[in-house]
C-alpha cells in the first residue's frame, strides 16, 4: 500500500474536515503540537486518529479511533493518556491485545480447538458440536474468563436434572477439555495463561461428579427374534428413504461387533468380496484390522452393493457422506419390538454371544479389536484372517439360531430399497 507523508500541521476539526482523499493508498498528517499524534486518511475517504511512539525499542502505531465517531479533542486526550502510560513503562498495544485475548468467548475457543485438533474423528466432532448447541448454547458468547466455578457446578446440576446424569458428566468432561486447551493456547506477553485455572476442577474437588455405572445392557437371546423382525420391517415399511439401509446397518453391527463409527465410515474400497474380507483403516485404537465376511454379512453386502452409488457402504444425507445418527430408526425398532437397545448394545451382544459359545479369548479380542498389551501370551499368537473365519462364522450361526428363522425363509428376503 502506498503511503504519503505531508508536513506537520495543527490538527483541528476544520482541518480534518477539509482533508483531501489520496488517489491510492493512505496519507498521514502529523500534529505539529503533540509529537506522535496524527490523522490517517485512506483512498476510500476513511479518517482515523493514530499515535506513534517508540515502545520497547521499536516504533509502534496505535489506532485511537475513527473520525467523526471520535472527535479531534477526544483523540488528543486519548493520545495524552497513552503517552503517560508509555512514560511509566506500560505497553498500551500489548495491553489492548491482552484485553482482546481475555474477551475470547467459548465459541471462539471451540473454533480454535477444532482448528488445532486436526485429527478429531468426524463422530467426535459431531458430538462436540452437539454439546455446544445443547448443553452450552447460552454460553457460546460468554468470555472464558467470565465462566466461574459456581456457574459450572450449577450448569452441571441443571443438565443432570434436565437431560440425565450421564449427559451432565459428558458435557463437563468436554468443557474441561476445552478449558485445558484454552489454558495452553491463550497466553500473555510473559507466557502466562490468561486463565488462572480450569473452573470444571470444582466438580472434582467437591466430588460432585455423578456416579454413573457403566452400561452393560445387551439384547437377550429371547429378545432377538422380536428385534430381528422389527429391524426387517424397516425394509417393508419405510419411515424414511434410508430405512432399508439403516436396517442393514443394524444387522451389520450385530454380526460383526464393530463400533458404530467403524461401520458407518466403511467404504466399498475397504471390502474385498472376492476374498470375503473387509479392512478397517481408522479404528479407535488406531490399529488397522482385517476381518472375514461371514455368509450372512457377505449376502447383506452384495445386496447393498447393487445400485449403490456412494463410496460409503452406509451412506448418509449429510455433509459427511456417511450415516451419522439413525435415531428415528432405533426408536422405530424399539417401538415395534418392545426391545430397548442402543447401537453399542449390538457390539456387547456380539461379544456376549461369542463368550457363550466358548470362542477363544484371543480370537474374540482380535475380532473386536481390543488391545492385549497386558497379556504376555497374546503377544506370541498371530491371528490372521483365515484363523478368524471359523469363530466369526460360529457367532453368525448362533445369532441366526436365536433369530429362529425358518429354513424356507431367506435372511434378506424383504425388498431392499436403494437410497434416494
Amino acid at each position: 500500500m502506498t503511503t504519503f507523508h505531508t508536513l506537520p500541521q495543527k490538527i483541528t476539526k476544520s482541518y480534518v474536515d477539509k482533508l483531501s482523499t489520496p488517489a491510492t493508498g493512505q496519507a498521514f498528517i502529523r500534529d505539529i503540537e503533540l509529537k506522535g499524534f496524527a490523522v490517517r486518511i485512506t483512498s476510500t475517504g476513511a479518517k482515523s486518529f493514530i499515535l506513534e511512539k517508540r515502545i520497547d525499542g521499536k516504533v509502534k502505531r496505535v489506532t485511537l479511533g475513527r473520525y467523526p465517531e471520535l472527535t479531534v479533542e477526544q483523540a488528543r486526550k486519548e493520545a495524552h493518556k497513552l503517552l503517560g502510560h508509555i512514560a511509566t513503562g506500560r505497553n498500551p498495544i500489548a495491553e489492548k491485545e491482552q484485553d482482546i485475548l481475555k474477551s475470547t468467548t467459548l465459541k471462539q475457543a471451540f473454533d480454535d480447538f477444532v482448528r488445532v485438533r486436526k485429527n478429531l474423528k468426524e463422530r467426535t466432532l459431531y458430538d462436540y458440536r452437539r454439546l455446544m448447541k445443547v448443553a452450552f448454547v447460552d454460553w457460546q458468547d460468554k468470555a472464558l474468563t467470565n465462566i466461574s466455578k459456581d456457574m459450572v457446578t450449577k450448569r452441571h446440576s441443571k443438565i443432570g436434572a434436565d437431560r440425565g446424569e450421564a449427559y451432565a458428566n459428558l458435557s463437563m468432561r468436554f468443557l474441561r477439555a476445552l478449558f485445558n486447551f484454552a489454558i495452553a493456547q491463550y497466553e500473555d506477553g510473559d507466557g502466562h495463561s490468561i486463565l488462572r485455572e480450569n473452573p470444571v476442577a470444582r466438580i472434582t474437588q467437591t466430588r460432585g461428579w455423578y456416579r454413573v455405572d457403566r452400561r452393560q445392557t445387551v439384547i437377550k437371546p429371547h429378545q432377538l427374534p422380536l428385534w430381528y423382525e422389527a429391524v426387517m420391517s424397516l425394509k417393508q415399511y419405510q419411515i424414511s428413504n434410508q430405512s432399508a439401509m439403516v436396517a442393514d446397518y443394524f444387522l451389520f453391527l450385530l454380526f460383526t461387533g464393530l463400533r458404530r463409527q467403524e461401520a458407518a465410515t466403511l467404504k466399498w474400497s475397504d471390502i474385498d468380496l472376492d476374498d470375503r474380507s473387509f479392512t478397517l483403516t481408522d479404528t479407535k485404537n488406531r490399529e488397522p484390522l482385517t476381518l472375514p465376511l461371514t455368509d450372512f454379512v457377505f449376502d447383506l453386502l452384495q445386496s447393498r452393493k447393487s445400485g449403490n452409488y456412494s463410496e460409503y457402504v452406509f451412506a448418509g444425507n449429510g455433509k459427511a457422506g456417511y450415516l451419522i445418527e439413525p435415531r428415528r430408526q432405533v426408536q422405530k425398532v424399539i417401538q415395534l419390538s418392545g426391545v430397548s437397545f442402543t447401537l453399542h448394545d449390538l457390539r456387547r451382544t456380539f461379544i456376549t454371544i461369542a463368550e457363550s459359545i466358548d470362542i477363544s479369548a484371543y480370537a474374540l479380542k482380535r475380532l473386536v479389536n481390543h488391545k492385549m498389551t497386558n497379556d504376555v501370551t497374546a503377544g506370541y499368537i498371530v491371528s490372521d484372517i483365515e484363523r478368524l473365519r471359523k469363530p466369526m462364522q460360529q457367532i453368525s450361526f448362533q445369532l441366526i439360531r436365536y433369530f429362529k428363522i425358518e429354513d424356507d425363509k431367506k435372511i434378506l428376503s424383504f425388498p431392499v430399497h436403494q437410497n434416494a
